[in-house]
């Protein structure tokens, strides 16, 4: 055990065991995040050097670099950074209470869900003007409720004497189909004008984020992250299985209904702002897996870093590599994730 180090937070039974190296890995993880983000912000039709984007960021910049990057760059990178980790957290959560490595956000359908809400809650409150008729704050919510009764659909259906991955998966691909087919005709319904933006907005972008969006989603993910670290020793318990758990005191479908309702509302609030960026809350969880070690005391920090990383990335490549053409994000993580999804199918065929 001397490679380990107890760290106790709060009061109670709420401890867990951090290997050092895994401490290093999520330092080393947050230093990558942090350098791919002045890279990131410095890219685009008007270059500007690394050290002038901490110039910036420190009030100190040009004046033409400093609006370039407040007011067009900051806001997109920022959003990227906010969804990533949102997307990678819930879908660690969701690997951990449904105990399914092929389980994330939009493989069992939340993506989808909450896809549908946002473009029937645009259809519904647009006026002629492609202005929103309701506060753009009750964007999160509406993704959150979608997100909220998908899971629960998909969950009840999937239970049978157990839950078995491969029918959780099957008809969680099932609700998700179906909630394209939903989204498309409320695309139809709603005004013009949304139709194209939705059908860019579905595949997953960050395109258009602005500081408005960034002051929602900001206290939104970071008080579900929180909350998502302090449910660490529930989320440990889980993975035991329901007899164990049991055994050891935990309420295990009261945490699993808790913990699943906090991974909906991550996802609901990333996709409020991007879209349907498919695939990050299955592979970064898994990355960090083989980073990390199962623990969820490293693996949500961890799973979080390589999350907004791949995001992070993704608009880089979108934005910069087929200039002036942009790309959606979302292309390219489903480009990665499609493959990885089949490989996992494959690997879990038996279960």
């Amino acid at each position: 055990m001397k490679n380990y180090k107890t760290f106790r937070l709060g009061k109670g039974n709420l401890s867990f065991f951090i290997d050092k190296k895994a401490i290093l890995t999520i330092v080393s993880l947050a230093l990558a995040v942090i350098a791919l983000f002045i890279l990131s912000t410095g890219m685009g039709d008007m270059k500007i050097s690394p050290w002038n984007v901490i110039k910036v960021f420190f009030g100190q910049g040009d004046s033409m670099e400093t609006l370039v990057v407040q007011s067009f760059r900051l806001p997109r990178i920022i959003i990227a950074l906010l969804v990533g980790i949102s997307l990678a957290v819930a879908g660690a959560i969701l690997q951990g209470i449904i105990r399914n490595p092929l389980a994330s956000p939009d493989i069992i359908g939340l993506t989808g869900g909450a896809s549908t809400a946002v473009v029937l809650f645009l259809a519904l409150f647009s006026d002629s003007n492609n202005s929103l008729t309701v506060s753009i704050q009750w964007l999160p919510l509406s993704a959150f409720v979608g997100a909220t009764a998908i899971a629960i659909i998909v969950y009840s259906l999937a239970w049978k004497n157990g839950l078995s991955p491969i029918r959780l998966v099957l008809i969680g691909i099932g609700i998700s189909t179906l909630m394209q087919a939903l989204t498309t005709l409320f695309m139809l319904l709603g005004p013009i004008y949304r139709a194209s933006q939705a059908n860019i907005w579905i595949t997953g972008t960050v395109y258009g984020s602005n500081w408005s969006h960034v002051k929602i989603l900001l206290p939104w993910t970071v008080l579900l992250v929180i909350v998502s670290i302090m449910a660490v020793r529930q989320l440990n318990i889980q993975e035991l299985g329901d007899e164990v758990a049991t055994g050891v005191g935990g309420a295990v479908n009261k945490h699993r209904m808790g913990l699943l309702f906090l991974s909906t509302a991550l996802t609901g609030g990333a996709v409020a702002f991007a879209g349907g960026i498919g695939f990050v809350g299955l592979m970064a969880p898994h990355i960090a897996r083989r980073l990390v070690g199962s623990s969820f005391g490293v693996l949500i920090p961890t799973s979080a870093f390589i999350g907004a990383f791949l995001v992070m990335l993704a608009d880089l490549i979108g934005r910069t590599l087929f200039s002036p053409l942009e790309i959606p994000a979302g292309v390219f993580t489903a480009s990665i994730g499609a493959p990885y999804f089949i490989y996992l199918l494959y690997k879990t065929r038996n279960s």
